[in-house]
């Protein structure tokens, strides 16, 4: 954050423009005048209509009108404000056209919502801090915007600039405020909050009553969003990674704009939208489905060593479709943790608003992994309940990986006759490759045997990669020299920024890099020069490539996420050190492969596949020779 620092110049203007506007108001006090109710000539006090004759909202005209002579009673100033808002002039004369705030608040939210455009302009999360230990705020200072803007009189007019007459009221337990944009007594345009004990969902109405001759609904009428999104974690770079724009439209089809960058989009039919700032959520929801909105997003983090107040610029357009008798929109509003849990509660299909991974590994992550780290983490610390999570899928996945260590095995019991072809068939790659595959298949041996249940291991692996970041239960979460599993572990901060790496050091990524060398040489290591064929990769470039992308790249992942690698890794080590020393016995192997040879086995249709082609490539060659 940029630092705030005391300026002298400015208190010493502050007070000179105080003492100025002290002498005015005591020369200008206003006389005891009677005024008719029903008549706009006459506002009761100087700030009142100060800023009513400031509240015109068509921007292309902007007539000056001074407080002083609305306040002494000139006509001439209120009929200039007339001339600008028409019938909405009337909200420009009540007593709440001035800058002042209305609370709504249970135990988990507080809301302050504005008379000027009737408005949420702060949210704050009671039970949740920033890295830096101030109170969440999802709107402040200015970084909200919403609007409704139609037309009237042939004026175009902006919500966001008028006066709305709060009523602050309980419906029950319910807290309910009424928000009223007035052209006369019985003849509003009406925003209404309600807010329930324990819940960051609050309903949010929008209704007209009395304004059929006023608001022209041949015109369009749109609702517009914008809001800033709040830096609220350590990292910049990584909390906007999961900082994004996404939405409901068209009958449960979802969408997000680009997480970089600017991105706009036009959709039909949208039920919901979410302003994401990685693990809170600004959302707006509707019954009714907004018949077209305009999205757009502007990446404002450039730098993750420029500290960033803000990291998106959202904003929504929204057409609205009035009804016979006016504007009639049921709508809520959620101000909130991006947690699955309570999303999945509302049964919106919020949870779609989760970068939990597409697919499978969606699904991996909502049926299984969600609910079972849940579980765990009622029994456990977060650092813990990760670490039994961890036991508990390697244990699931270990009969995949003894058929994967196996294989290996195999190969490695096969690789002196497969080092005798290559010495028998010097400089002849394709003679090599056909002979190595007529071993592999009368033994039962193929370096094949070992990739697929490595496959079979990578929808869980994937799922869990997008579970760690996104998990909002380890949030602020404590584990040994970690202060927070949902960010990095410093253990030294470095007096320069490293490219991609950062500018500090974590150590459960170095701790993660080592063990999956570890296991790197234990695996791929052993067979390496067994299944090191034409055409197949450079395991000896893999085997260093893996630790390498894990220290740089997870420096500035949560370091739950390394937490889980580092024990994946020691538990994979110790499961194979077990097969390797108890269960597997290379002897035996050797000696059932010898058997496997005298035995004739019949090729499945891709081996013989291959075989023909093989074949065909060889007489090509000596065809060519010849």
């Amino acid at each position: 954050m940029e630092e705030r620092k005391f300026d002298k110049n400015s208190l010493i203007g502050f007070l000179l423009i105080g003492g100025i506007l002290l002498w005015m108001l005591y020369i200008n006090q206003p006389e005891e005048t009677a005024v008719d109710p029903d008549t706009t000539e006459q506002v009761s006090d100087t700030a009142t209509t100060e800023d009513a004759t400031t509240s015109a909202v068509d921007e292309s005209v902007e007539p000056e009108v001074t407080s002083n002579a609305v306040t002494q009673g000139d006509s001439t100033a209120v009929q200039e404000l007339q001339n600008r808002l028409g019938s909405f002039a009337y909200s420009g004369t009540l007593p709440s056209a001035k800058d002042a705030t209305t609370t709504l608040e249970n135990d988990v939210l507080r809301l302050e919502i504005s008379n000027q455009g009737g408005y949420v302009v702060e949210a704050m999360m009671k039970e949740h801090t920033t890295y830096a230990g101030e109170p969440v705020y999802l709107i402040k200072d200015g970084n909200n915007e919403f609007n409704l803007q139609f037309s009237a009189e042939n004026r175009l007019l902006n919500s966001k600039d008028l006066y709305f007459e709060p009523s602050l009221t309980q419906n029950g337990a319910n807290q309910v405020l009424s928000m009223k944009l007035k052209t006369s007594a019985n003849a509003y345009l009406e925003y209404r909050y309600e807010i329930k004990p324990g819940e960051y969902m609050l309903d949010f109405n929008i209704r007209s009553q009395g304004l059929e001759g006023v608001v022209d609904t041949s015109q369009p009428i749109y609702l517009d969003w914008k809001l800033k999104g709040y830096r609220h974690a350590k990292s910049i770079t990584y909390e906007n990674r999961y900082t994004r724009l996404t939405y409901e439209y068209e009958d449960e089809d979802f969408s997000k704009l680009s997480p970089s960058g600017e991105d706009d989009e036009v959709e039909k039919d949208v039920n919901w939208m979410n302003f994401r700032q990685h693990f809170f959520s600004s959302m707006l929801l509707t019954d009714t489905e907004f018949p077209e909105v305009a999205f757009s997003s502007e990446d404002l983090v450039k730098d993750e060593e420029v500290d960033t107040v803000y990291t998106k610029k959202y904003g929504a357009k929204m057409l609205l479709e009035p009804q016979a008798g006016g504007l009639s929109y049921n709508m809520n509003m959620y101000y909130g943790p991006t947690d699955y849990q309570i999303f999945k509660g509302y049964d919106r299909n919020l949870d779609e608003a989760m970068p939990l991974g597409w697919g499978i590994f969606g699904m991996i992550n909502k049926y299984l992994i969600i609910p079972v780290f849940g579980v765990l983490s009622n029994w456990f610390p977060a650092g813990i309940a990760i670490i039994v999570l961890t036991i508990l899928f390697k244990l699931l996945l270990s009969p995949v990986q003894y058929k994967q260590y196996v294989s290996q095995a195999k190969m490695k019991v096969l690789k002196p006759e497969m080092d005798e072809i290559r010495k028998k068939y010097e400089g002849n790659q394709m003679k090599i490759q056909q002979e190595t595959m007529k071993l592999q298949s009368a033994t039962g041996a193929s370096p094949l045997k070992g990739c697929l249940p490595a496959l079979l291991q990578i929808p869980v692996f994937y799922a869990l990669f997008t579970f760690f970041p996104t998990a909002f239960d380890l949030r602020q979460k404590s584990f040994l020299w970690a202060e927070d599993l949902s960010s990095y572990d410093t253990i030294a901060e470095l007096p320069f920024h490293i490219p991609f790496y950062g500018d500090h050091v974590s150590l459960f990524p170095i701790l993660a890099s080592i063990a999956i060398f570890v296991y790197m040489m234990m695996s791929t290591g052993q067979s390496m020069q067994a299944q090191q064929q034409p055409g197949m990769p450079n395991m000896k470039f893999l085997m260093y490539l893996s630790p390498l992308f894990m220290l740089v790249f997870f420096n500035n992942y949560a370091s739950g996420l390394s937490l889980y690698y580092l024990t994946s890794n020691l538990i994979t080590i110790g499961i194979m050190l077990v097969i390797k020393n108890v269960i597997i016995d290379e002897d035996k192997i050797h000696a059932r492969i010898q058997e496997n040879k005298k035995k004739p086995r019949k090729q499945n249709r891709f081996q013989r596949k291959m075989a023909e082609m093989m074949e065909q490539a060889e007489a090509q060659k000596k065809a060519q020779k010849k």
